[in-house]
C-alpha cells in the first residue's frame, strides 16, 4: 500500500471539498472532511473499478447512501480519473455542473445511483447485491467466473435511523448477501446535536440480529480498513464495518453539528487549511502526489478489466447459449418464446389474474425477468410457474423474490437491481400500500430507470377490508409524480398491452393498477385499438360521429360506463377507455377531439378522487369518489357510495 499517495489523496479530498462548498455557499462539509481516508483507500486499494470505463459490468459498485456528503464522492472521482473535471468541482451545486448538490445517476460519470433521501442508498445497495448474486449463479461456470464483484455503501446515522434501511438490511441478512459491505461513518452527530438525543440503539447488536457480521475500526487507519474488508470478504453474510470518525475533521468546529450542513465560512476554511498543513491562500488545491498515485494505479485497474475481457471471451466461446442470454439480459431484450395469453369477449377475468398470466408469459420470453411481492404473491398473482424457485441463500438461481412485509425496502431493492443491470425486476403489493413506496418510486423516476410496480386491489371493490385498504387518492398521487407511467387497464386484453408497455420502457418506471374483482372482456369498436392505445386512450363504444356524451373511464369503470351507456335515454353516448391518463392528456387537441368527439359533453368515471381530471370535465360531471370507503361486500360498498351504473346513467341523463 502506498500510504504517502493515499494520504495525499485524503488531503486533496478535504481541500477540494472545503473550497467547493465554500464557493457554492451551500453544502455539507462534515462528511467529506470526516471520511476522506475511507474514500481514498476504497477507490485506491480495495475496489475493482476502471475510471476509463465506468460502465464495466463486473466492476465493484459504491453507493454513497449519505448523499449529502457528495463532495467526498466528486473529489475522489476527480482524483481517480473519472470524467469529473476541476471546473465541475469549482461549480459545485450550480446549474449545469456535473457536481450537483446530491449525487445523480446518469448525470455524473462514476455515480452509481441518485442519493439524498437518507436510507434509500443502502437499500439500493442491497438490491445491487441481490442482482450480483443472481447473475453469478446464472452465468458463472466451473471453469469461468465472469460475475464476481462486491457492492459497497457508506452510511451515516441518518441512514440507519430511517426505516427503509432497517427493512432492506433485515432482508439482506436473511438472504446472506455475502458480497455486500457497508461502512458506517460513526461520528454520532446530526443536525440538531449529538445523536444521543434520539438515537441510542446498539447498532452492533441490531445488525448482528439481522444476521450480519459486524466489525469495528477507525476511519483514519487505512491499513486497518483494508484488513477489515479482507475479513468481510471471508464471511458468508453481509458485513457492517463501524468506523469511528470525527465529523468535519480538521475544521475548528470539528466534532460538532456546526460542520454538518453548512459551509465552514472563510475564516474557518483558512484555519482548517492551516490545521491540515495547506496554504490558506491557495484554492482548489489537489496534491501532485494524489494525481501521481492514481496515474500509476489506473494501470492496474485497467489491466483488471482487460483480464476480465479475456476471461469473458473464453467463456463466450465455450457457452454460446449463455452468451446469448447475457447479451439479451444486459440489453433488456427477449431471449425466449412463448404463446401470448388471449381472451375473448365475455371472458370474466380480474386484471390482476391477467397480469399473472402475463408475468409467466414474459418470464418465458425474458430470462432476465425476476420479481415478487411483499408477502402477497397469491393475492397479487405474481407467482412464477416457469421459474427456478424462490431466490434464497441456497438457491441463487431463483427468480421469485420474497420481499416480506417491507414495501419501502422492496421498492428500493427493485430499483437497486435495475440500476445494477442484467436483471429486469418487478415488485408488487396492494395499490393502497404505494404510500409506503412513494419516495422510492419518486427516486426511480428521477433516475429514469424502468422499474415495474404491480399494484393490485385498485379500488373500493376491495370490499370487506374497508377504507384502510380501499385506495381513493392513490391514482392521482402516483400520476402526479413526473416521469412515472400509470397504467390502469380496463380488462384482460388491455392488461396484456399494459405489460408490453412496461417491458418496453427504457427510461421511466411503470405502475400497473389492477383489479381484485373479475371484469368482463368487452367488445372494442376501434379495430386498431391495440395501436391506438399508445395515445393513452381509445374508443371502446363509438356511439355516433357526434356523440352527445363521452364517458372517459379507466380500469373497471369502463365496464360500468358501457352498462350506463345502454341505460341512457335517447342520447348518443361514446365510451372511451383511458388507459394512461397522462399520455392522453399530452396528446394534441386534434387527437383528443378525435377520440372524445367535437362539442361532446364529457363525463369522467374513475373510482378515486376527481383531482387531476379538471381539464376534461366540469366538476359536476366527474363521477368519482372523493371520500373514504366503507367495509362490506364490494357491491354493497359501491351501492352505499352511489358508485353504480344506474347512478352514472342518471348523470348521463341529467
Amino acid at each position: 500500500m502506498n500510504e504517502k499517495g493515499l494520504e495525499a489523496v485524503a488531503l486533496s479530498i478535504r481541500s477540494l471539498s472545503m473550497d467547493a462548498i465554500q464557493k457554492a455557499k451551500s453544502g455539507h462539509p462534515g462528511l467529506p472532511l470526516g471520511a476522506a481516508e475511507l474514500a481514498s483507500v476504497l477507490y485506491g486499494e480495495i475496489m475493482k473499478h476502471n475510471p476509463a470505463d465506468s460502465k464495466w459490468v463486473d466492476r465493484d459498485r459504491f453507493v454513497l447512501s449519505a448523499g449529502h456528503g457528495s463532495m467526498l464522492l466528486y473529489s475522489i472521482l476527480h482524483l481517480a480519473g473519472y470524467k469529473v473535471s476541476i471546473d465541475d468541482i469549482k461549480n459545485f451545486r450550480q446549474v449545469g455542473s456535473h457536481c450537483p448538490g446530491h449525487p445523480e445517476y446518469g448525470y455524473t460519470d462514476g455515480v452509481e445511483n441518485t442519493s439524498g433521501p437518507l436510507g434509500q442508498g443502502v437499500a439500493l445497495a442491497v438490491g445491487m447485491a441481490m442482482a450480483e448474486s443472481m447473475l453469478e449463479a446464472k452465468f458463472n461456470t466451473p471453469k469461468h467466473k465472469i460475475v464476481d464483484h462486491y457492492t459497497y455503501a457508506l452510511v451515516g446515522e441518518g441512514c440507519l435511523q430511517e426505516g427503509v434501511s432497517n427493512e432492506a438490511c433485515s432482508l439482506a441478512g436473511n438472504l446472506q448477501l455475502e458480497k455486500l459491505i457497508v461502512f458506517y461513518d460513526e461520528n454520532r452527530i446530526s443536525i440538531d446535536g449529538s445523536t444521543d438525543i434520539t438515537f441510542t440503539d446498539d447498532i452492533q447488536k441490531r445488525y448482528e440480529s439481522y444476521g450480519w457480521l459486524v466489525l469495528r475500526g477507525s476511519m483514519y487507519n487505512m491499513g486497518e480498513i483494508t484488513g477489515l474488508v479482507d475479513m468481510a470478504k471471508k464471511a458468508k453474510k453481509p458485513t457492517l464495518i463501524m468506523l469511528k470518525s470525527i465529523i468535519g475533521k480538521g475544521a475548528p468546529k470539528q466534532g460538532t453539528p456546526s460542520v454538518h450542513g453548512e459551509p465552514l465560512g472563510e475564516a474557518d476554511v483558512a484555519q482548517a487549511k492551516k490545521n491540515l498543513g495547506l496554504n490558506p491562500e491557495e484554492f482548489f488545491y489537489a496534491s501532485p502526489d494524489a494525481y501521481a498515485y492514481f496515474e500509476e494505479r489506473r494501470k492496474a485497474l485497467a489491466k483488471a478489466e482487460e483480464d476480465w475481457k479475456a476471461e469473458f471471451e473464453a467463456w463466450s466461446k465455450e457457452n454460446p447459449e449463455l452468451r446469448k442470454a447475457w447479451d439479451a439480459a444486459w440489453a433488456g431484450e427477449a431471449d425466449g418464446d412463448a404463446a401470448e395469453p388471449t381472451y375473448k369477449v365475455g371472458d370474466s377475468v380480474a386484471t390482476r389474474a391477467a397480469s399473472g398470466a402475463m408475468i409467466n408469459y414474459m418470464a418465458q420470453k425474458y430470462s432476465s425477468l425476476v420479481g415478487g411481492s411483499a408477502d402477497l404473491s397469491g393475492s397479487n398473482k405474481t407467482q412464477f410457474k416457469c421459474d427456478n424457485g424462490t431466490f434464497s441463500p441456497s438457491n441463487r438461481k431463483g427468480r421469485t423474490i420474497e420481499y416480506g412485509i417491507r414495501e419501502f425496502g422492496m421498492a428500493s431493492e427493485a430499483a437497486g437491481m435495475q440500476l445494477h443491470g442484467g436483471v429486469r425486476p418487478f415488485c408488487a403489493t396492494y395499490l393502497v400500500f404505494s404510500d409506503y413506496m412513494r419516495s422510492s418510486i419518486r427516486l426511480a423516476a428521477i433516475m429514469k430507470i424502468p422499474t415495474i410496480y404491480v399494484l393490485t386491489h385498485d379500488s373500493i371493490y376491495v370490499g370487506e377490508d374497508g377504507p384502510t385498504h380501499q385506495p381513493i387518492e392513490h391514482l392521482a398521487s402516483l400520476r402526479a409524480i413526473p416521469n412515472v407511467q400509470v397504467l390502469r387497464p380496463g380488462d384482460a386484453e388491455e392488461t396484456v398491452e399494459a405489460w408490453k408497455c412496461a417491458m418496453a420502457s427504457k427510461d421511466h418506471p411503470v405502475i400497473l393498477a389492477l383489479t381484485r374483482q373479475n371484469v368482463p372482456v368487452y367488445a372494442k369498436e376501434d379495430a386498431n385499438w391495440r395501436a391506438n392505445i399508445a395515445k393513452g386512450a381509445y374508443i371502446v363504444k363509438k356511439g355516433s360521429d357526434k356523440p352527445d356524451v363521452t364517458i372517459l373511464a379507466t380500469g373497471s369503470e369502463v365496464c360500468m360506463a358501457l352498462e350506463a351507456a345502454e341505460k341512457a335515454s335517447g342520447k348518443s353516448v361514446r365510451v372511451v377507455s383511458v388507459f394512461d391518463k397522462n399520455v392522453f392528456e399530452n396528446q394534441s387537441d386534434a387527437v383528443k377531439e378525435e377520440i372524445i368527439g367535437k362539442d361532446s359533453r364529457v363525463i369522467v368515471a374513475e373510482a378515486g378522487v376527481h383531482f387531476g381530471w379538471e381539464g376534461f370535465a366540469a366538476r359536476a360531471d366527474m363521477f368519482c369518489i372523493d371520500r373514504f370507503g366503507e367495509s362490506g361486500p364490494a357491491k354493497a360498498v359501491a351501492q352505499e357510495l352511489g358508485f353504480t351504473a344506474d347512478k352514472l346513467a342518471e348523470l348521463i341523463n341529467r
